[in-house]
């Protein structure tokens, strides 16, 4: 994230305390893994923390960093989605659910075949990780995680989706070195949607039913 290890470690407490809102609010067991993103959006920035506190370089924090970044949220975001969505919803999920394994695979590989290396630039870190392909990657990695969001059938994901999408365009034309980093962040603050979409009324039911456990 942008500014400081102060700021990281602020605003990743802070969406920790939101995934476990999120958490604690659902309803239907298959919502649970796309309700725990924030969890690990936030322990996400809480890492970035560490990796200020270094001053960048190679390390624990700098790989566990680039490893939730890259393979673990190219594949965990669309098969959350996945999950989360009706039976009858889930064959047009294939596309970005297979971008997502096919990335992750491509970028676990990467990683261990060499350790990323971070930058502190200012106030935004930098990462550098030799992949291959790039564009196509970045491609398929954003068909993955943010058009699995976009293609579902709830309004509220799709919303989601389409705050990351567009972040991932802002971030990728004002910090273009340090893209990674600034769209993560980015994507874990508006995943406070996400609160809002485990409090969504259960399907069919009368406004004052109760919730289902």
């Amino acid at each position: 994230m942008c500014f400081s290890a102060t700021a990281d470690l602020a605003a990743g407490s802070l969406i920790c305390a939101l995934g476990v809102a999120c958490v604690a609010r659902v309803r239907r067991v298959r919502d649970l893994p796309l309700a725990a993103l924030p969890l690990l959006l936030g322990a996400h920035q809480l890492v970035e923390a560490a990796v200020w506190h270094r001053g960048g370089g190679t390390g624990v924090a700098t790989t566990a960093w680039a490893i939730i970044a890259l393979p673990l949220l190219a594949a965990y975001v669309p098969l959350a989605v996945l999950v989360a969505a009706p039976p009858g919803a889930r064959l047009r999920l294939a596309v970005p659910v297979l971008a997502g394994l096919g990335t992750a695979a491509v970028l676990g590989a990467c990683l261990a075949d060499r350790a990323p290396v971070a930058d502190i630039r200012g106030h935004t870190v930098g990462y550098a990780v030799d992949v291959p392909a790039v564009p196509l990657l970045i491609s398929c990695y954003l068909l993955a995680t943010v058009g699995s969001l976009l293609i579902t059938a709830d309004a509220r994901l799709r919303l989601l989706g389409g705050l990351t999408g567009a972040g991932a365009a802002i971030c990728a034309a004002v910090w273009r070195t340090e893209f990674v980093s600034t769209w993560c962040a980015f994507a874990a603050v508006v995943s406070v949607v996400l609160l809002l979409w485990v409090r969504r009324p259960a399907a069919g039911a009368a406004p004052s039913a109760v919730p289902l456990t």
